[in-house]
């Protein structure tokens, strides 16, 4: 146990000073520290590579940080499955998992976090058939809030409800129990070709539906300053497009798809993104384009980025039930970003927006509740595995119960800049 560090994610916009830090080494030592916790009334939060810039980890309680537990367990080639632990980092996960001729069907935009916490915020990458790295969670154990181990998914032997709880896990904030094994579905090894192209934006919105449809991965940034967009596309060799963007190729290379997705982010940056149905997505970014334009061009430097996602079951998932286009606003951390987003949210709010977990933004149970057709049905689940509220903190209390017992931890924290 470490008393001594205070915490500050990765941006810098959120920090809290824990009584303690715990480092469990396997899932007994995880059962020890939650039954403690419990029976001295202590909050327990889990910390993956801090890399959220919402409060999720947030705590005067004690964090726990599972990098102790990582690897890969196990590899099923026949079945298309891998068992790894929670703190296993996903640039780890990648190579390891090439070893046994096997890779992720996608990953996100940057491969920092570790997979239980990118699994647990609903971490996307981008592709029209391709979900979110939750959708990949197909089984799994779980510390609930009685220090009791749960089995999930294929882990399970009960039928009845094992389809209920893993969807409920999927997406679960880290609010359900620390997640101690993980089997996700996997596919054979394979390469991809990356191509971004400078272009401008106007050519990228009337070809837009043919991008998406026609590439295996593809998003674009755009520039609010010049009105230019980088599009990325990501196809298998062989299976490239015929349609290209007219403008510079800034970028050619092919090789293995855990190294190709994902980007170098080496500056911090603060972020908001929101989920819109893909069917009304288009008119809701020409609506961000106008807004950024009329109001923060001459503030905004930084990019906006789009990029699709499949539909899912997750029950908290910013994808469930629907085919889904993401518009995410990036800021450098170091310049003042509330104004920006503050503005910006209610517009992406009002095209029935579902805003990223972990990332910058101000909803509340009251206002999210009416987005997921089974957020009653998740409560349960919480409130069953998680009696006492173990591994609740002020933000999680607000998002998912809507009673933050201090609103400066709460919705107003979300705002706070660095």
């Amino acid at each position: 146990m470490d008393t001594t560090r205070n915490f500050t994610n990765w941006s810098g916009s959120v920090s809290c000073v824990p009584e303690a830090w715990h480092y469990p080494a396997d899932e007994v030592d995880v059962a020890r520290l939650v039954r403690q916790a419990r029976s001295g009334g202590q909050a327990l939060r889990p910390l993956g590579s801090g890399h959220s810039s919402s409060a999720l980890v947030a705590t005067d309680g004690a964090l726990v940080s599972l990098d102790r537990l990582s690897g890969v367990v196990s590899t099923d080639p026949h079945r298309g499955l891998a068992t790894v632990l929670p703190g296993t980092g996903l640039a780890d996960l990648g190579s390891a998992l090439a070893e046994a001729g096997l890779g992720l069907e996608n990953f996100g935009d940057v491969d920092y976090q570790a997979i239980a916490g990118a699994i647990a915020t609903g971490t996307h990458g981008t592709g029209r058939d391709l979900g979110n790295l939750s959708s990949m969670l197909v089984g799994g154990r779980l510390v609930s809030g009685t220090g009791e181990v749960v089995r999930f998914g294929t882990e399970s032997d009960d039928s009845d409800s094992d389809d209920s709880l893993l969807r409920a896990v999927q997406v679960s904030l880290g609010s359900l129990g620390f997640l101690t094994s993980l089997t996700l579905q996997v596919r054979p090894a394979y390469e991809l070709r990356r191509t971004n192209w400078m272009t401008h934006i106007d050519w990228v919105l009337e070809h837009y539906a043919e991008l998406v449809a026609s590439n295996r991965n593809m998003d674009f940034y755009w520039y609010p300053r010049s009105d230019l967009a980088q599009v990325r596309m990501l196809n298998e060799p062989g299976q490239e497009p015929d349609l290209l963007p007219p403008g510079r190729l800034k970028r050619d290379e092919t090789g293995p798809s855990y190294e190709i997705i994902p980007n170098r982010r080496e500056i911090p940056f603060e972020e908001m993104e929101y989920m819109i149905p893909l069917d009304t997505g288009l008119e809701a970014f020409r609506q961000v384009r106008q807004r950024v334009r009329e109001r923060h061009r001459d503030r905004v430097g930084w990019r906006v980025l789009v990029r699709t996602i499949a539909p899912d079951r997750g029950m908290l998932s910013t994808a469930n039930g629907r085919p889904t286009m993401t518009i995410a606003l990036l800021h450098n951390a170091t310049l003042p970003y509330r104004d920006y987003f503050s503005d910006m949210e209610p517009l992406l709010r009002g095209f029935e927006g579902r805003p990223h977990w972990g990332k910058k933004h101000s909803a509340t149970a009251e206002r999210l509740a009416p987005l997921y057709p089974e957020w009653e049905e998740f409560g349960r689940w919480r409130r069953e595995l998680d009696p006492d509220g173990v591994f609740l903190n002020d933000h999680l209390r607000a998002l998912l119960i809507g009673t933050p017992s201090s609103p400066s931890a709460s919705a107003a924290e979300i705002w706070k800049e660095r």
